[in-house]
């Protein structure tokens, strides 16, 4: 069993992002110990990007802050590498394919196998090209996260064949951010992929408040919550480290 698939084998898993050089690489670093000792059961980490189609506001400032910064792929790498012996969670990152490309997709995936990152999301490639990334996540041991979304329809059975480690299950049409109320049918969602599957689903965009995580968790087996801690760290900067501690801890909880 993958460590990503791992993470649901203890009830619902709280999959908490951030992105990776926001305000710093350091408190990155001390954000992701923080998070893993809070109860967060997988740490998605974004690699910033000048162009994040799927992202928000909040998480396109945050990619803008981070790069201004001078984060870079390489030393997200070391940074992980560091942090990674340290937690008991699982690592993740959530990037798209250009950065993936420039860097070289043999090479990214070889280097997020050596720095301890299970697995990889990247929202612009739509399954019917995953075949660009698959070969060389096998090679390495890096699960490809498929995504599913409300227009996703007939193709949803199809996804969840041949998903690995869990399915995002895109609450909302659009992009991330947080939401007032989540209209989406999730139930009928999973159960659609649970007639041929039995993947962890994770539902992702738009949840923030312990009371939208609780009520997602009655139908996933994961709930991901990403602008609302990418806006907690906006806040507090250098100081984010225990709001987000306690935010995480208050979401593991609601989901319980």
């Amino acid at each position: 069993m993958s460590k990503i698939k791992d993470a649901f084998k203890n009830g619902k898993a709280f999959i908490p992002f951030i992105t990776a050089g926001d305000p710093n690489l350091d408190v990155t670093k001390e954000l992701i110990l923080a998070m893993d000792k809070s109860g967060a059961d997988i740490i998605e980490i974004g690699i910033p990007f000048s162009d994040p189609v799927a992202e928000g506001i909040v998480i396109q400032q945050a990619d803008e802050r981070a790069l201004s910064a001078g984060t870079t792929t390489d030393k997200i790498f070391d940074m992980v590498k560091e942090v990674s012996p340290q937690c008991n969670c699982a690592l993740a990152f959530m990037t798209y394919i250009n950065p993936i490309y420039v860097y070289g997709v043999d090479k990214f995936m070889e280097n997020c196998s050596k720095c301890g990152v299970s697995a990889v999301i990247v929202p612009d490639v739509p399954f019917e090209e995953k075949s660009e990334l698959a070969p060389a996540c096998e090679k390495f041991g890096i699960d490809l996260i498929s995504l599913i979304a409300p227009t996703s329809k007939d193709r949803i059975e199809t996804i969840a064949k041949e998903a690995q480690g869990f399915l995002y299950c895109v609450s909302s049409m659009g992009v991330t951010g947080v939401r007032s109320e989540i209209t989406t049918n999730i139930g009928e969602m999973i159960e659609t992929v649970k007639k041929v599957s039995d993947i962890p689903c994770a539902v992702g965009f738009g949840i923030s408040t312990p009371k939208q995580a609780e009520d997602m968790a009655k139908y996933a087996d994961g709930v991901i919550v990403g602008s609302a801690i990418v806006k907690i760290v906006a806040q507090y900067g250098e100081n984010s480290v225990q709001p987000v501690s306690e935010y995480v801890k208050s979401m593991k909880d609601a989901i319980r």
